[in-house]
């Protein structure tokens, strides 16, 4: 083989190796010389051992020619630089996007790179040209749905996110609500900005207010430097406060402070800071609710929902369950390098029928579990049998969790009666500390 074609083709390799696009190099037989993994993926069925099929044989599936081959002029026509195919018509295309002509230490075509669409496109159009993506009208960002409930949604969302006013999103968990903030984001004049997510519920009152506002150099043991806070990070763009519910009350204290001047100060800082950030909020729990218990701030809660939006659980739009299974089967095949597969129509029955206590995200990984673990060219009952078991099992835990829950209400009840109401005592005399004490208060609603 020419040197300088040698040296480009393991250039290739080197590049190609590892990546999830699809790269091959074909001579000017249309023999396939290199082909990288990602492009022998597309089709389980072919024998890697034939890296030296044509390309049509290897990505077309096919025994004869295509026919005229736009890639042919990268070959005939010397000064051509580039060509692209978008398919033959027939469904058969081996899927080339662009090709692009290799030339040998005399300037002559002796082989040409070819990049081709992404495997999940390729699947759909070659493995199951039923299967299209979902129409506009039933997305929005990441979001999906065709429901009258989900549809409305969409167009608040569309006018939401012209605005800079804060936002609460509530809705059980696993239904998409930091997917929603995010598309908010995308949707606004801030999407070329900073989107800082946080976990309220996963931090202590503490380690909270110093990754939100930040500290300055010695405020605390540890801090042996200044670090800017998420706020500050997000500045110009947007803050996402996840489970803001779980914060305690001397925290909203100083997160309404932060709302009401847009200013921040540092943990053991003397100036405050200027900051630009849109706030968006969410809850897997009813503020309202926790307002009226005393167990929220009534203030804070009505800064936060200037703009309140409600994420419906899975059972409130059964009639996306179709749509989304079948987003989730094409999503999962493409990342385990399957063929596209169907599921039939009393598998599909089944999980309209399932109650889906875990929303959106429990019914993604349940298909996600069904297409590696199963295999034929259609989901079955039979494939889906264990959701009965996962359901009976979850009753198991759920029933083990209230039991649980019911004795540490009574633990902590108990112990404020004995210290007179002193919360600090009283967690303590619990071994717990003070914030993990408050924020069981609003779980259980003890005033």
């Amino acid at each position: 083989m020419d040197p300088i074609i040698t040296a480009r083709l393991e250039a290739i390799k080197q590049l190609a190796r590892g990546l999830s696009d699809r790269v091959a190099v074909m001579d000017r037989a249309f023999n396939v010389v290199y082909a990288n993994e990602a492009a022998w993926a597309v089709d389980q069925r072919q024998d890697r051992r034939q890296h030296h099929a044509k390309c049509y044989e290897a990505f077309a599936h096919r025994k004869d020619p295509c026919g005229t081959c736009p890639a042919i002029k990268v070959f005939e026509t010397p000064e051509v630089q580039c060509v692209s195919c978008s398919g033959s018509g027939d469904g058969t295309a081996c899927g080339m996007h662009e090709a692009f002509p290799l030339t040998d230490q005399n300037g002559a075509v002796a082989s040409m790179l070819v990049l081709f669409e992404t495997a999940s496109n390729t699947m759909h159009s070659n493995l199951s040209p039923d299967t299209s993506t979902i129409p506009a009208a039933d997305r929005l960002g990441d979001l999906i749905g065709r429901s009258p409930v989900m549809q409305q949604l969409f167009d608040m969302t569309r006018l939401v996110a012209d605005s800079s006013a804060t936002v609460l999103i509530q809705g059980e968990s696993g239904t998409g609500k930091e997917l929603l903030a995010k598309t908010i984001h995308m949707l606004s004049t801030r999407r070329d900005q900073p989107f800082v997510v946080v976990d309220c519920g996963a931090l202590p009152e503490t380690l909270l207010e110093s990754e939100l506002f930040g500290h300055v150099r010695g405020a605390f043991t540890g801090a042996v430097t200044n670090k800017r806070g998420l706020f500050e990070e997000a500045d110009g763009g947007t803050i996402f406060l996840d489970e803001i519910a779980d914060t305690t009350p001397t925290f909203q204290a100083k997160l309404l402070r932060v709302l009401q001047e847009s200013e921040i100060k540092p943990v053991g800082g003397t100036r405050a800071m200027k900051i630009h950030a849109r706030v968006i909020s969410a809850s897997n729990k009813d503020l309202a609710e926790l307002v009226r218990a005393k167990t929220f701030r009534q203030d804070l809660y009505y800064r936060l929902a200037v703009l309140p939006l409600y994420l419906p659980a899975l059972r409130e739009r059964r009639e996306d369950i179709p749509l989304l299974t079948r987003h989730f089967i094409d999503a999962s095949c493409a990342r385990h390098h399957q063929t596209v597969r169907s599921v039939d129509e009393k598998a599909m029955r089944a999980l309209y029928d399932a109650p889906w206590p875990g929303n959106v995200r429990e019914l993604q990984h349940y298909i996600e579990r069904a297409v590696v673990t199963t295999t034929g060219q259609s989901l079955v009952c039979d494939d889906l049998v264990s959701r009965d078991a996962v359901v009976e099992e979850e009753s198991l835990r759920s029933a083990s969790r209230g039991a649980v829950a019911q004795t540490e209400r009574a633990r902590i009840v108990d112990a404020l009666n004995k210290t007179a109401g002193n919360r600090l005592k009283a967690a303590k005399l619990l071994k717990i500390s003070r914030a993990s004490l408050y924020n069981k208060l609003r779980a259980y609603c003890i005033d």
